[in-house]
């Protein structure tokens, strides 16, 4: 390639010559420049692009997570005051529970204190009790845990406590149905002949009584005086048609001079049930009921259980 420079300076015109090799050393030289002046204003661009904005970015994310924590202890403050509110609520319950397991233990006959001092023993011995008072929207989470820890240690003394009552009244109902406290026959019958020493009717000599007589119409029901297994249910040379009880613990009932029997040895009979009709059976002067009580073989004087089974009675009226 050929250029003609012309100018006044110049006396004459001059040509330069320029090959192949120095068109691309200069298209080079151009590509070099431009993308130098491009990385140049690029940089600065961006750096004062970042100065500008980048106080407002930190701004607003320090807002966003301000916002954020508010939000978050609003809400663990609001879970606290609702589970202080819930703990006071069961420890109000647990309040009633120890109301009514005193109810229960003066149904059960037992000391409402020798019932708690029985359970409590097991959790937390006689160690007294006491501390600062805290209001529940001064909780913070270590004392709500603390608290509930408490309550749950105080729900299972109170579960023992009631348990022992459960117990104790199931034992109570046990026993006063195998005692023969429940009359033998329907009430109304009168009493001919006390338990101790009378005028024997055969032969008019002084002899022991082992138990007592009700005189009744033939055929008048005879009950059971208490829940127990048939020991014995045969004719007797003295006693006639006789059924005897096994209430456990040596504890036996006999009914004699039935006229008829209603039960088989071997049988489960309930308090009150039939188990045989008034007779004259055996060695006897007219229709009657001799009821005994034996503990251990040893005759006991009847009126003493019936006794109890009509003071219980006048107890419930």
């Amino acid at each position: 390639m050929h250029i003609i420079l012309v100018s006044d300076r110049l006396a004459t015109a001059r040509t330069i010559t320029l090959s192949g090799g120095h068109l691309a050393l200069i298209a080079s030289a151009l590509v070099v420049v431009v993308l130098a002046l491009s990385s140049m204003m690029s940089y600065f661009t961006v750096r004062h692009a970042a100065e500008i904005r980048l106080p407002f970015l930190q701004e607003l994310l320090r807002s966003i997570s301000l916002e954020e924590a508010s939000k978050t202890r609003e809400l663990v403050r609001e879970n606290l005051a609702t589970m202080a509110a819930r703990l006071g609520q069961m420890q109000g319950q647990l309040m009633q529970l120890d109301s009514l397991g005193e109810r229960l233990a003066g149904l059960a006959g037992v000391k409402p204190a020798d019932a708690k001092n029985a359970a409590a023993q097991k959790a937390a011995g006689n160690a007294g009790r006491g501390g600062p008072l805290l209001r529940p929207d001064n909780l913070t989470t270590h004392d709500l845990q603390n608290a509930l820890d408490e309550l749950a240690r105080q729900v299972e003394v109170r579960s023992d406590t009631l348990a022992a009552l459960e117990h104790s009244i199931f034992e109570e109902r046990i026993r006063k149905h195998l005692l023969p406290t429940a009359l033998p026959v329907i009430e109304g019958v009168h009493m001919s002949s006390n338990f101790g020493w009378r005028l024997d009717p055969f032969t008019g000599q002084t002899a022991m009584h082992e138990g007592i007589d009700f005189i009744a119409e033939p055929g008048t029901p005879i009950l059971a005086a208490a829940a127990g297994i048939v020991k014995t249910a045969e004719l007797h040379p003295q006693y006639g048609n006789m059924v005897e009880i096994d209430h456990g613990n040596d504890l036996i009932t006999r009914y004699a001079h039935a006229r008829e029997l209603n039960v088989k040895v071997g049988e489960f009979v309930k308090r009150g049930q039939r188990i045989a009709a008034v007779g004259s059976t055996g060695r006897s002067t007219g229709p009657h009921l001799h009821f005994e009580v034996r503990i251990g073989g040893a005759a006991q004087n009847p009126s003493r259980f019936l006794e109890q089974g009509n003071s219980r009675l006048a107890r419930r009226n």
